[in-house]
Parts: C-alpha cells; structure tokens; sequence
C-alpha cells in the first residue's frame, strides 16, 4: 500500500509534499496508518487529536495513545478537548453533527495561528459509500451522491482511494497498533447501520462494490461539472448583485421550463430545503418569504431577493432626550437650530420645538401606524405611504419612524413629515432634524 500511496501523492497530492500538514488523529486503525504513512513519506507534519469527552476513561486512553505515538514518532502534537454534549444540546444538533462543528473549527484554528497549509483526515473509500447511502435515504441533489471531496478547501483526504481492507492490511502486515473505539459497533448511529448492516449484503451482490462505486462517482462528478456550467451560465442571465443581496428576475424564471430544478441549483448553497415553497414564491404576492437558517428569499415585484439574516440588526426603539444634537445608531440624525421656516430636501424636516413632547423616540414601523402627512388633509396610514412610494419589504425594513413621547408619528425618516409639527413664519423656536448618509 505505501508504494501505491506514493503514486497517489504524486499523481494527485504533489503539493503536500513541501506542505506543512496537520494529520488529524482520533487514534483508531484510519488516521493511525495515515500517520504512519505520512511518516514513512518523511512529510513535514504534526498531529492534531480531539478528546470530545463522550466515552469517559476511554476517550483519556485514546488521547494517551497519541500522544505516545507522537513522542514515538517524533512528531508534534496539538490535542484539545470539547464539551461535546454540551454543545450539542446548546446548538441542539446531534453528537454526530457537534463533534464535526468542533473538530474543523479548531482544525482551520490550528491552521492559521500556528501557520500550517492543510490539514489530512482519513476518510477512505468505505467512508465514501456510506455517505452516498446516507445521502440517498435523507434525499439528496447530485452534489449528494458526488462523494466525499478530496480537497475542500484546506482539508485533504488522501486515504479516498484506499478501503478498509487495504487499510487494515497495511495495519496488520506492518505490526502497527491502533485503538478501537467501541461505539463503532453501536447500532445507535446511522453510519454504523449502513456499516454493519447494508453495505455487506451490497457486498454480496457486487464483491466488487467499491471499484464499481469509484466509478459511479467519478461519472456522476462529470455529469455535475457539465450541470455546473449550463447553470453559471442560467445564472448570468437571471442573477444580479447589489451591494448586499442577489435578484433573480421573476420573468425570467418563468420562462424556464424545470423552473423548481433550477432554483434548487442556483439556490442550495444558501441552505434552503423547502423547495415547493420556493418555487411558489414565483407566482406569490410581493413580501412573501421564505427562510432557511442563514438567508431568506422575498418575493418583491419583479425579483426574488436574498438576503443574508442578520441577527444582530438592531430594531429597539432608541430613546433622544432634550438637548441630544445627534446620533449614529442605529441611523445617523443630527438636531439643531435653526432660522429656516421649510424644507424641500427629503432627508430633512423643519418642526416646530414647541410642540414636541420629549423624550423624542426613533423605531420600526408597526402595523396599524398613521400619521397626518404634511401637504394632506386628514390621516394616512404609514403601510400607504409606503405603497404609494413603492418600497420593497426589504425598504420598509430599512425605514424608521421618528415619534413624540406620545407616539405620535413626527417624520417617517426620508420620506414624509407630520403637518402638526410643522414650523411656520410665527414659529420662535425650530428645529432642523437631517438623515446624515
């Protein structure tokens, strides 16, 4: 195995051979003859071990093991230990899922203070088919059954081509000590189903399952290249960018004949799972939403628009005493005085400070709000102005209202002021309220 490894460095992996690697390590029999071949290869790498605290001493004895390996091999050794349950059950994600998250985050941690180039995980061909399986009983898109990457961005598996047999071979011919971990005969988990109970009756109607498999794989990642390509090219013609979100353009989607397929393509990066909800957005009214954990599409006019969910967005009322002559936060306004009687810029308003019940108070937009628009006779409700002007939802989110102590509506900020405030020529005492862009 380790001349075949060799080749498969060459031919596909030349560059870690002047890399600075980490070889992340759990020490069962994978990673062990990972290490072991990185070793025999004379690579440039350290060893990097999670203890998650799942299985008590055993998990102590696992990071034991490798740090001897380590002093035995002579190689440094960065290890770490997680609250593994803990955090899943603050996340409320699975063990599975959590232990990952934790692992790659301190992984790509590792690479940048410590300045390594990749990090090697053991991922082997077994570990290949197993995901495929999974994929194929949750539901999955070509990307699914596509494999394992080999590189994704700094991690790199150079154990894909290789299974367990091999690897085990490798292991026993060359006396190499490993750790078993006992809950991978646990038929709790999904994978170690698929393991112990489907891939060996597979086995038997294929024996050469694996090879047939490499091959499966490598057809369908050309069939996704050739899907990848039709679809930057969809995307050229339906997408746009402005500063923050994408647009896709309703009339152009319609025009497409597997509009659901190709919002699933241009779309699943993002997160989305809900795809008939998706797809009904098209023929939705404008403000319709749909979310996944990261993003949200909103049906505007003409477009569908992503944008990124911003958890950290303020949207608290922020209360302006008496005296204050600006703010930067969450908008920027300044206040002063002034001589001047009316204002024909739209970020600006002219009030009269004689009428203002303090504290003045800036907040969202709130269904059922009404003012009395400068310039009108009687009232308006705050959703009609923002009709009349023609605001997205993503604009009226964007809107703040500018009230009185009262709550009382003085300046839907950029866009309309309150006639009750207004100054006028007998007015002793205004104020210029302004929108500092």
């Amino acid at each position: 195995m380790l001349t075949k490894f060799k080749d498969h460095i060459d031919q596909h992996f030349s560059f870690l051979e002047k890399g600075k690697l980490l070889v992340a390590i759990s020490g069962g029999i994978d990673s062990v003859v990972l290490t072991h071949l990185c070793h025999q290869l004379k690579f440039n790498f350290s060893l990097c071990h999670c203890n998650f605290k799942l299985r008590g001493q055993e998990s102590d004895d696992d990071e034991a093991f490798v740090k001897n390996l380590g002093k035995e091999l002579q190689v440094p050794i960065f290890t770490t230990s997680f609250e593994t349950e803990k955090y899943a059950n603050e996340h409320k994600v699975s063990i599975q899922v959590a232990a990952r998250d934790l692992r790659y985050n301190w992984f790509y941690k590792l690479l940048d203070t410590k300045d390594y180039d990749y990090v090697l995980t053991a991922h082997n061909t077994n570990d290949n088919v197993e995901t495929f399986i999974i994929n194929l009983t949750r539901g999955s898109g070509l990307e699914g059954f596509t494999g394992i990457p080999t590189i994704n961005k700094k991690s790199v598996r150079p154990l894909l081509a290789f299974s367990r047999d091999d690897i085990t071979l490798f292991a026993i011919k060359n006396e190499i000590v490993w750790r078993e971990d006992r809950s991978n005969a646990s038929l709790t988990y999904t994978r170690n189903k698929v393991r112990h109970k489907i891939l060996p009756v597979l086995q038997e109607i294929n024996p050469n399952l694996l090879e047939s498999f490499q091959k499966t794989v490598e057809n369908l990642k050309e069939s996704k290249t050739i899907i990848d390509d039709h679809i930057k090219n969809i995307s050229k013609n339906i997408m746009t960018h402005e500063d923050n979100l994408i647009k896709l353009s309703i009339k152009k989607l319609t025009q497409l004949k597997h509009k659901k397929a190709y919002l699933y393509q241009i779309l699943n990066a993002y997160g989305f799972s809900e795809w008939n909800d998706v797809l009904n957005l098209i023929s939705a009214q404008p403000g319709k939403q749909v979310f996944s954990k990261t993003h949200r599409l909103i049906r505007d006019r003409h477009f569908l628009i992503l944008t990124t969910i911003n958890k950290t967005k303020s949207r608290s009322p922020v209360i302006i005493d008496e005296g204050i002559s600006e703010i930067t936060y969450p908008i920027a306004l300044s206040i002063e005085q002034t001589s001047e009687e009316a204002t024909k810029n739209q970020h600006q308003i002219i009030v009269n400070k004689e009428l203002l019940a303090y504290p003045l108070i800036l907040r969202k937009w709130c269904h059922g709000d009404f003012f009395y628009p400068a310039g009108m006779v009687g009232s308006k409700k705050i959703s009609q102005i923002f009709k009349d002007n023609k605001l997205s939802l993503l604009d009226k989110e964007k809107i703040w209202m500018l009230t009185d102590a009262k709550d009382h509506i003085i300046w839907v900020v950029g866009l309309r002021q309150d006639r009750r405030y207004l100054a006028n020529k007998t007015t002793a005492n205004r104020l210029k309220i302004s929108l500092i862009s």
